[in-house]
């Protein structure tokens, strides 16, 4: 059955359009026409925009909000913190807090999520029964929440650029050794709404001679080739320690074993030179760019603007969940480079809205579009809020927040109406998934 809206105003492929009307059979938009409403047609408030992908998220940093600010510190202080969460999850508990957080980013317009998933065993490093069963209750967590989930299981093998084994509760990371982190990925099948990608943590992580086994499963995997993520020059201090093992920048070092190309998703790409930049753009790597985290982690400025000129397509990534609002890292993206160059206008409002729908990120090209064959996803945005009223439509991404969004469509299926997801209240859920992780044993 063919459902329809309609809405005043939307931000379609062509650019801002008036009175818009959406028919979706079958989970994708099958028209998306002009004009006077329909009168069987559903109307929406303000504004529709093509549903969000975060392109990098942990879904459990969720439980660090609100809980990492007492003690200042840098990145790697921070990190003592998280691995502090990450001990005490399993995976009854991983999908509780990962349902909560998905359905929070629901609320806000993401339909899509790119989760780099590295908590894969137990508390001591030995696997599970099922030894894919953290990834599972991901799957299941983001099926619940109503959003599609691209798996991006994480190679992760060292505890540092030099070699040194991995410790403590980095052994719930790792599977010893990089043929036997393939051959459990090589479990994982894709489903209705799930898509598996793979990635290599760091070059910190994952050891040159393994760089390329992660580039050959992803290349491999069944149905084409799978999307590829890495963390990249996150910090100054993991670039020194890869110059001083490899003699090669992080970016070298990448492009040297086959990782970069347009498959690949390079994450933060903060501490650049203008070499790392061009190798980057000249690849067609995706650069995703995390503002509220790399703010809230005090890990520095990237040169986002450098790296689209460059060639690099642009994504967005809530990552840790900092702030839990698309529209504060489509803003950043926009402020950051402002404070970075003393400019307004780095990126206009079309560029930010495509890096904030950057699907392909997620090995979704036909998604983040108001178009016929796309993924039927929308995020109506009310035009009357105190935030938002007198906003020119076409601006509404510097202007918005998450709490702004009335309603949220994911493959036809209605997430949010009227702000409530259908999963109820996802304040309860997240304070029912994280309370008890804080608590003393």
């Amino acid at each position: 059955m063919t459902a329809r809206y309609w809405a005043p105003h939307a931000l379609l492929p062509g650019g801002p359009a008036r009175g818009v009307s959406f028919a979706i059979d079958d989970g994708r938009f099958t028209a998306v026409t002009t004009g006077t409403a329909p009168g069987e047609a559903t109307r929406l408030p303000g504004v529709v925009l093509p549903g969000f992908a975060d392109a990098h998220s942990h879904a459990f940093h969720r439980a660090l909000r609100g809980r990492t600010h007492d003690r200042g510190g840098t990145f790697w202080s921070w990190r003592d913190r998280m691995y502090a969460v990450a001990a005490r999850l399993d995976p009854d508990s991983y999908r509780a807090l990962a349902r909560a957080a998905f359905a929070e980013r629901a609320l806000a317009g993401v339909t899509a999520v790119g989760e780099f998933h590295y908590l894969h065993h137990g508390p001591d490093g030995r696997p599970y029964t099922d030894p894919n069963a953290m990834g599972h209750a991901l799957a299941a967590a983001a099926d619940e929440a109503g959003i599609r989930l691209t798996l991006l299981d994480t190679c992760y093998l060292t505890a540092d650029v030099d070699g040194r084994p991995v410790e403590g509760v980095q052994r719930r990371f790792s599977d010893g050794t990089v043929d036997a982190w393939a051959a459990r990925v090589a479990a994982l099948r894709d489903g209705p709404g799930l898509r598996i990608g793979v990635a290599a943590h760091s070059v910190r992580a994952v050891p040159r001679a393994a760089l390329r086994t992660v580039a050959a499963v992803a290349a491999g995997r069944a149905g084409g080739a799978a999307p590829v993520h890495v963390h990249l020059s996150e910090q100054p201090a993991e670039n020194a320690a890869c110059l001083a093992v490899h003699g090669l920048t992080p970016t070298g070092l990448l492009a040297a074993e086959g990782l970069l190309g347009p498959a690949t998703t390079a994450v933060h790409a903060t501490h650049l030179s203008s070499a790392d930049v061009a190798v980057l753009g000249g690849s067609g790597t995706t650069a995703c760019l995390c503002p509220t985290t790399e703010a809230d982690l005090a890990d520095g400025l990237g040169p986002s603007r450098a790296l689209r000129d460059a060639g690099c397509p642009l994504a967005l990534g809530g990552d840790q969940h900092a702030v839990g609002d698309p529209f504060a890292d489509a803003r950043g993206l926009e402020m950051h480079e402002r404070l970075a160059s003393g400019e307004r206008g780095r990126f206009t409002p079309p560029a930010l809205l495509d890096a904030l729908t950057a699907h392909r990120a997620l090995g979704r090209p036909d998604a983040g579009r108001l178009e016929p064959g796309a993924h039927a996803d929308l995020v109506a945005v009310r035009l009357d809020t105190p935030r938002t009223a007198g906003t020119d439509p076409a601006q509404i991404l510097l202007a918005a927040s998450g709490a702004d969004v009335d309603t949220v469509v994911v493959g036809g299926r209605v997430v949010v109406t009227g702000g409530r997801h259908v999963l109820g209240d996802v304040g309860r859920l997240l304070q029912e998934a994280i309370v008890p992780l804080w608590e003393d044993p």
